[in-house]
């Protein structure tokens, strides 16, 4: 029987400025003291990142975000609880978030949102689609309150997503973190002024329905991420992923609009501004 072929070992795209990387998880990582955070940083640092926010989808997690955005001024913070764990956000939790919301490193209230992918995988681990559609309303009010952007994730929920944010409050900005939807949603959620968040699922050969949709996108509508460690871009899926890898991404999705890599990360770097309140 014929040997599997190695994977190859992940390696940075070549260094390109600006670069940011809009929604990963560096104590996922592995990166859970300013030493591991600050290294992690350095290498990404290296491929041309300049800056990271690092995201929790826990309280547990989006405590350490915190932590990380304290301990390195290139980090920022989101916080909030994953639409799967919604049934741990209790009145304790939430009065957590909301002191989490007004810490200025704090720019991002997510990653909340709707996922019916494992509701109908693991029902039984998973909070029920009412307890998640309770739990985004309070996130979008909290968002709202504090006048941070908006983080969602959203996994075959496109339906539930669009009526439940069509009636609720509009906070400064939303953003679609790891853009998977097909175009009707895309085009949906270009008219509403969102972004679209891209990550290394962009990069896949069978996704050219994502590039598609990264070319409709207009300019300040656009962010690249890596959702570290996961979704780690071609050729090199199978291993883990780290903000160092999201130059990768930003190529392929520089391509798929028609634009310079470098002109790219420069939109995408102030749109990141834009959309975390850095300007």
């Amino acid at each position: 029987m014929a040997k599997k072929k190695p994977r190859p070992v992940p390696q940075p795209a070549p260094f390109l400025p600006r670069l940011v990387d809009a929604h990963t998880h560096l104590a996922s990582c592995g990166a859970t003291t300013p030493e591991e955070v600050r290294a992690v940083v350095d290498r990404a640092a290296e491929a041309g990142v300049e800056r990271i926010c690092t995201v929790g989808d826990g309280l547990a997690e989006a405590e350490q975000a915190l932590l990380a955005a304290h301990w390195d001024e290139r980090v920022y913070a989101a916080c909030a609880i994953h639409p799967t764990r919604a049934g741990g956000l209790d009145a304790a939790a939430r009065r957590r978030l909301t002191e989490m919301a007004g810490d200025p490193r704090c720019v991002a209230i997510g990653e909340t949102g709707v996922d019916t992918y494992w509701l109908r995988h693991d029902p039984e681990g998973t909070a029920a689609l009412d307890v998640q559609e309770e739990a985004l309303r309070w996130h979008v009010d909290l968002a709202v309150r504090s006048g941070k952007a908006l983080m969602i994730h959203n996994r075959e929920g496109d339906e539930h997503l669009l009526r439940i944010l069509d009636d609720s409050p509009a906070p400064p900005a939303v953003i679609l973190h790891c853009f998977s939807s097909p175009l009707p949603t895309a085009r949906a959620a270009i008219e509403r002024g969102w972004v679209l968040s891209f990550a290394g699922n962009v990069t896949f050969k069978r996704n050219e329905e994502l590039r598609a949709a990264a070319a409709l996108a207009p300019r300040g509508q656009v962010l690249v991420e890596t959702d570290a460690p996961y979704m780690i871009p071609e050729p090199y899926r199978g291993a883990r992923n780290e903000p160092a890898l999201v130059g990768h991404t930003a190529r392929c999705v520089a391509q798929a609009r028609g634009q310079a890599a470098e002109e790219l990360a420069e939109e995408v770097a102030g749109t990141f501004s834009a959309v975390y309140g850095l300007e």
